[in-house]
C-alpha cells in the first residue's frame, strides 16, 4: 500500500475521503447548486427606491467608524491600537494629556475614509469599545480633503450607537464571566470603565 504524502494526508490512510460513482461526475454537487438557485427564483422581490427609500440595515452592519461619546466626551485614550491594527493604515491620532480620571484623550483623531475598508480590526481591538462601526454608509464627497474626518466629524453619542453596541456586547468571549468561573473580578480589570463600575 502506498503512504505517499500529498498535502499532508496519507494516501494509504483508510480515513482519506474518496468521491465514487455519481460523486467524480460532480452530478450532486451540481443539481444542488440548481435547486438553491431555482428555490430563490420563485421568493418575493424586495425593491427600495434608493436613494428616496433608506434601507435599514441591522446592527451587524458595519458602516463607518466612529468616536462614542459618553457625556459628551469620547471614551477613546489614545492608546493607539486601532491605528496599529489598521490594514490600510486610514487612522492616524495624536494623544495627550488630562487631569481626567481617564488621564489621555486623543488631541487630534483622524480617519482618512478613501483609504478605509470598513474591516473592523479597529473595533475588534479597542479595549474601551471607544471606535466602533457606525450604521451610516451613504456619504460621498467632492475633494479628497473632505474624505479625512476628524474628531468634529467622528464622535457620536452612546445613545445612537446602541443597537451596535448590544450586538458586539452579545459576540463576546462567553467563557468570560462569573457564570463559567470563580475568579476575583478586580484581577480582570482592564479598561477604565472596569474600574469606574467598582
Amino acid at each position: 500500500m502506498s503512504t505517499e504524502v500529498k498535502h499532508g494526508v496519507s494516501r494509504g490512510d483508510k480515513k482519506e475521503r474518496s468521491l465514487h460513482g455519481g460523486g467524480k461526475l460532480y452530478i450532486p454537487a451540481i443539481l444542488q447548486g440548481m435547486m438553491f438557485s431555482i428555490k430563490h427564483v420563485f421568493r418575493k422581490k424586495v425593491t427600495k427606491m434608493y436613494p428616496e427609500e433608506k434601507i435599514e440595515l441591522g446592527a451587524e452592519f458595519r458602516g463607518r467608524p466612529v468616536l462614542v461619546a459618553e457625556n459628551g466626551t469620547e471614551r477613546c485614550v489614545a492608546c493607539g491600537l486601532c491605528a496599529r491594527a489598521c490594514p490600510p493604515l486610514a487612522i492616524s491620532m495624536q494623544a495627550s494629556e488630562t487631569d481626567d480620571q481617564k488621564e489621555r484623550f486623543p488631541e487630534r483623531f483622524e480617519i482618512d475614509m478613501l483609504r478605509c475598508i470598513y474591516c473592523g480590526f479597529c473595533e475588534e481591538v479597542c479595549p474601551e469599545e471607544a471606535i466602533v462601526m457606525s450604521p451610516e454608509y451613504d456619504f460621498n464627497f467632492t475633494d479628497r480633503k473632505d474624505a479625512i474626518m476628524g474628531k468634529d466629524r467622528l464622535i457620536m453619542d452612546k445613545e445612537v450607537l446602541k443597537p451596535r453596541l448590544d450586538f458586539l456586547a452579545k459576540k463576546r468571549n462567553a467563557n468570560y464571566g462569573e457564570e463559567q468561573y470563580t475568579y476575583d473580578p478586580a484581577n480582570n480589570y482592564h479598561t477604565l470603565r472596569n474600574r469606574k463600575d467598582s
